[in-house]
């Protein structure tokens, strides 16, 4: 095997595509790439020009008479006949000071085609008028995450086929210059027999900017059940280790708890899929069944396998968007229930893994965040970072959807308070147009999709 020193959609992996562990070898197939650098490259402004891509305009016309006074949305991208959305709620794509994000052209709500040239990450600079500007120029280009520290992008470039192919880890800085390439997969995962392939759309990165996440189709066309994964980079060493996977781990969601804690920044959220069918040339068949999905945490050296107090009974099942609360230890779930009928936010801490008994789980501490609420239809969610604002989608969607931000009590403890209803974003919310509200770190933007103009494109809120 060699290795190459060169500097997609959820959506499209769910329909396409146990925690043993294996240490990372370094093999003449996987190797450091810091030695290879490609050609530091600035952006190029004429290249925005170019694209015709258009500029960030107000949009008033998308309040009502029900908005808040002051409430200003801004519409970021305005490209004529090619689509533009925000990245999934949880992505770590925001610096920490709430100045620049990341988003993406040719793209649906759910991510874009590995296989499209089109699809590309840009940096949105909110104080610079939301200009945009490039930061990839691969096709493959997939699942990036912003460090903490606000330094770099990490993102995948995935050109792998069922059973072969390879992917590089790669880093660019956020002005564009310094392209590296970390780290090249072209062979199994170190001390196992799974190639990985189809990689899940989003990453994600621990708070002290030491590892990151990404979970893949580890199936080679032939195994039934075909397995999954979640690895895990150390991007000191550029070394990768598989530390979890079994076929129920089609949509993993994985998300780094973005607590400063030394022990607590190793855990990782993640999603198992029960009762999923998948054909061994990774074909979704079943996304769940039975009693439908539950959420875990696991340290991110594969042990410390914990449960979520969340669905599995019967009546209570996971929607399947779920992130931490800010900082905390707390994660909060939507969920879908039969008795009493609704779309709930149920914020939980974890407890140890006693079988995959959701809400049962002994020691599961619960806390129904729109208990207080008379109608409760909530699906996709966000909050900041310090754990104090919130904001969400909400129903009916066949009829644009609507906004509403909230603020957070004590964990465990207290209801989400101070609703605010924000608007409605007159999306189809077709899957391909979801939503998918977040905030900016410090709580005073949100974000969202919408194809009220008849294409997909993303949104700002000011004023909330």
């Amino acid at each position: 095997m060699n290795t190459h020193h060169t500097s997609t959609s959820r959506r499209a992996f769910l329909k396409r595509a146990g925690a043993a562990t294996a240490t990372a070898v370094v093999a003449n197939w996987l190797r450091p790439a810091f030695a290879a650098n490609e050609a530091p490259k600035r952006v190029d402004a004429d290249l925005i020009s170019s694209l015709k891509i258009g500029k960030a305009r107000p949009r008033p016309d998308l309040l009502d008479a029900e908005s808040p006074k002051g409430l200003e949305v801004v519409q970021l991208t305005a490209e004529q006949g090619v689509s533009w959305a925000h990245l999934y709620m949880e992505a770590q794509i925001f610096t920490m000071d709430s100045k620049r994000f990341v988003l993406h052209r040719s793209a649906t709500a759910h991510g874009g085609s590995k296989s499209d040239p089109k699809h590309q990450y840009y940096l949105c600079d909110i104080e610079n008028g939301c200009a945009l500007s490039p930061l990839t120029e691969e096709t493959g280009c997939v699942a990036p995450s912003v460090s903490p520290d606000g330094k770099f992008l990490y993102y995948f470039v995935d050109e792998t086929t069922v059973g072969g192919g390879k992917f590089a880890l790669k880093r660019v800085n956020l002005d564009g210059t310094d392209r590296r390439t970390l780290l090249v997969v072209d062979g199994p995962l170190p001390g196992t027999k799974f190639r990985p392939s189809r990689l899940y759309p989003i990453s994600t990165i621990s708070s002290d900017c030491k590892r990151m996440a990404i979970s893949g189709f580890l199936g080679d066309g032939q195994a039934d059940p075909p397995p999954y994964g979640l690895m895990v980079f150390d991007l000191e060493k550029a070394t990768v280790k598989l530390i979890l996977h079994g076929p129920t781990w089609c949509n993993l969601h994985s998300q780094y708890c973005r607590s400063t804690d030394p022990e607590a920044s190793h855990d990782i959220l993640i999603q198992e899929n029960h009762g999923c069918v998948i054909t061994p040339k990774g074909e979704m068949k079943a996304l769940t069944g039975g009693e439908g999905a539950d959420i875990h945490v696991i340290r991110d050296d594969g042990t410390n396998f914990r449960n979520m107090p969340w669905g599995r009974d019967g009546n209570e099942f996971c929607q399947g968007h779920q992130c931490w609360r800010g900082r905390t230890t707390w994660g909060i779930t939507s969920t879908s229930s039969r008795n009493p009928r609704g779309a709930f936010l149920i914020e939980g801490s974890a407890a140890p893994h006693t079988g995959h008994v959701g809400i049962k789980t002994p020691g599961g501490v619960r806390n129904d965040l729109t208990r207080d609420l008379k109608e409760s239809r909530f699906s996709h969610f966000a909050g900041d970072i310090a754990g104090r604002r919130f904001i969400s989608d909400a129903g009916p969607f066949d009829k644009g959807g609507r906004i509403f931000t909230a603020e957070f009590g004590e964990p465990g403890k207290d209801a989400l308070r101070n609703w605010k209803y924000l608007m409605s974003p007159r999306s189809t919310c077709i899957k391909q147009s979801h939503i998918h509200p977040f905030l900016s770190p410090d709580g005073k933007l949100g974000f969202f999709n919408s194809d009220e103009s008849g294409i997909l494109h993303a949104y700002m809120v000011r004023g909330i």
